[in-house]
């Protein structure tokens, strides 16, 4: 691995770049990508922060920015581009691990050592415990990834913690449900994404809405306004999604249950990094 490259965590706070510069870098790269005809679209907590800005209070009072706030900006993409993400990245200042770039380079580009400490563009889709396809879905929404997918993205984490339980809980306060990607969290986006389909991916995410509805219901810094706004959200999302019909596949996985694994593993791809120095 070239000396330049640091991970975030091996950046002493006292060098480490504020929120701020997080911010402005990913709402930069996302318009100067545009300008070049690149889509680029934040995903993450920055994605959840910045769609849901009247509610910085709630952020900072929930105390889910830990003490560097940011550790990486991720970005959706498709994989046409990819060739020119690689260019754009690359003019900005950022460099790569080769081995990295070799592995994971046709799903995944990671970039380090410029404005902030990392960068990661996933290209069509999300493929952690569970998949997210970004189909058709990039143009919905911008500078983020529309809602659905945001919460989708906190949702299909197996063992999800309590960062991303209030980065949800953050988005849901924020925004209604409806049926339209348009300031609001689209249930038929969120049935489509694979819920009726996949039975895995629909225990994963009602098992985390139900999750959410009790940290939310228990959590002292909610009052009971916001309280009852996430619940009636949850519930919503709850309903609509075991309203829907299923597939076969889904019927037939939902017999076997949670016996059997019903989730994919997340590679840890910090593995590579000790192989490179």
């Amino acid at each position: 691995m070239s000396s330049r490259i640091k991970l975030p965590s091996e950046i002493p706070i006292e060098k480490y770049p504020p929120p701020e510069t997080f911010i402005n870098e990913a709402l930069s790269c996302v318009r100067e990508a545009g300008d070049k005809g690149i889509i680029l679209r934040i995903m993450g907590g920055m994605g959840i922060c910045l769609h849901s800005e009247e509610y910085k209070q709630l952020w900072e009072k929930l105390a889910r920015l830990g003490e560097k706030v940011f550790t990486d900006i991720d970005f959706a993409s498709y994989g046409k581009f990819r060739s020119k993400v690689f260019e754009f990245f690359r003019s900005r200042g950022y460099d790569i691990d080769k081995k990295l770039h070799m592995h994971y380079g046709m799903k995944r580009h990671m970039y380090f050592g410029g404005t902030v400490p990392m960068v990661e563009v996933f290209f069509d889709k999300l493929e952690m415990n569970h998949t997210i396809s970004f189909n058709k879905r990039l143009e919905a929404d911008s500078p983020t990834l529309p809602l659905s997918e945001l919460l989708l993205q906190k949702l299909q984490i197996v063992k999800i913690n309590e960062k991303d339980i209030k980065d949800a809980i953050v988005l849901l306060r924020a925004h209604d449900v409806g049926t339209t990607d348009k300031d609001t969290i689209n249930l038929e986006a969120l049935a489509q994404a694979g819920l009726t389909s996949d039975w895995g991916f629909y225990y994963t995410t009602t098992t985390n809405l139900q999750k959410i509805k009790e940290f939310t219901n228990g959590c002292v810094v909610l009052n009971e306004m916001d309280k009852k706004i996430i619940c009636e959200r949850i519930d919503k999302i709850s309903n609509f999604i075991e309203q829907k019909p299923k597939s076969l596949n889904w019927k037939l996985r939902a017999k076997v249950g949670p016996k059997k694994k019903w989730y994919n593993d997340v590679e840890d791809w910090i593995f590579f990094r000790s192989e490179s120095q």
